[in-house]
């Protein structure tokens, strides 16, 4: 059990350090960003963590799912509502990802300096504010995660 939880926390963590500082360190000023600058840094952290993101959140979330189990399976009913409840959330992130945030992304793929759209900030903004949303929905994923844990340590009753 212990192992399993282990696991899954530093899989939601990953998860969420992802988004946590992408949001911390490049959104809340990326108004200011240079269409050339936000280009090439679009284009590098896309490279960079569009393949470990795709691996990385069905991991994260399959080991959710067998926390969950493990601890109903156990008669800790709270523990695995909590669990329950991370995996629905890390799964709403996943599902803003991958029906906002990744279409976006590959358009962004595609962009270079001389055929950036008119539109561009509009599509920037609306990237931005799915990937707030999906920072959010992430932590309360997290924290979900951690009470669910923090709710089967020893000294604590099943089905409390």
């Amino acid at each position: 059990m212990k192992v399993a939880q282990f696991f899954a926390l530093l899989l939601f963590s990953l998860v969420t350090g992802v988004f946590w500082g992408t949001w911390f360190s490049l959104s809340r000023s990326i108004g200011a960003i240079t269409p050339q600058t936000f280009l090439e840094v679009g284009h590098t952290m896309i490279g960079n963590l569009g393949g470990t993101m795709s691996v990385l959140m069905p991991a994260a979330v399959v080991s959710g799912i067998v926390v969950c189990a493990l601890l109903f399976r156990r008669g800790h009913t709270r523990g695995g509502a909590l669990a329950g409840a991370s995996v629905l959330l890390l799964l709403m992130a996943m599902a803003v990802t991958l029906v906002v945030n990744v279409p976006i992304d590959r358009q962004i793929q595609s962009w270079t300096t001389g055929t950036l759209p008119t539109t561009w900030t509009t599509v920037r903004d609306r990237w931005e504010f799915y990937h707030g949303l999906r920072t959010l929905v992430s932590l309360f994923a997290l924290a979900c995660l951690f009470a669910s844990t923090l709710a089967t340590q020893r000294g604590s009753l099943p089905g409390k």
